[in-house]
């Protein structure tokens, strides 16, 4: 595996311009065609431990957290996939895919810290059992989960995700690096530089306005997260 070398992380997979689901595995399978350097998606688990993806934590009217996946998988998507498992994502994340990291979001439980943790320890397992370590990393607002999936796999790379944390700070913690909303970085322009200076990696999301993606490619981002990876893609050439 030899990532891409552009910034494009495509959100939720590369759905927009193809009108496909987000989270499903066709956008996966488009931002792998398109050759972004990662593809975002989302991950919860449902009442009987199954984990999938999903931004949301309602499934066209049922609580994942609540419901069985027999019960989620008879509620499609517009495409017609079933609602993915995470493992179903992952060995698709796989399959021809030489240039686009898999970056996964573990969403908190709305039930609590300690489900989160069980959460985070079932996610790890399968990106182990899946072989896809490598090319893997994780995403949370939960900084909780992040130290778990940190104590799990020491080698994996960790994203925090809410934006107040300084970057001092996360270094501290021994966390990868800061995504944060690009409203973050406007307020706390000096967390760019210190972010930089203290080795740290650096994405920005979600960015679709073509002043606001220019301004980011302007700073330098490591990464910029977005629903218009084609549009990003061309101007990163230009």
């Amino acid at each position: 595996m030899s990532f891409s070398s552009n910034a494009v992380i495509a959100h939720r997979g590369a759905f927009k311009k193809n009108n496909f689901p987000e989270n499903s595995i066709a956008s996966l399978q488009e931002a792998i065609r398109l050759g972004c350097t990662g593809s975002e998606f989302d991950v919860r688990m449902t009442a009987d431990s199954v984990l999938v993806i999903s931004h949301d934590p309602i499934h066209d009217g049922l609580a994942i957290e609540s419901s069985t996946y027999e019960a989620l998988k008879k509620l499609p998507l517009k495409n017609g996939e079933e609602l993915p498992t995470l493992k179903q994502y992952l060995l698709a994340g796989k399959k021809n895919n030489s240039t686009t990291r898999l970056v996964l979001e573990i969403k908190p439980s709305p039930a609590g810290k300690e489900r989160g943790q069980l959460i985070a320890e079932k996610v790890v397992e399968m990106v182990r059992q899946c072989g896809v370590e490598r090319i893997t990393e994780y995403i949370s607002f939960d900084f909780a989960i992040l130290k778990k999936v940190q104590s799990l796999q020491p080698s994996a790379l960790t994203h925090y995700l809410n934006g107040e944390k300084s970057p001092d700070e996360i270094k501290k913690e021994g966390i990868s690096g800061i995504d944060y909303n690009i409203s973050v970085y406007r307020k706390n322009p000096d967390w760019i530089k210190q972010a930089k200076a203290l080795g740290l990696i650096l994405n920005v999301w979600t960015v679709n306005d073509p002043d606001q993606l220019d301004w980011c490619i302007n700073q330098s981002f490591d990464f910029i997260t977005t629903n218009e990876p084609e549009y990003l893609l061309e101007r990163l050439k230009k």
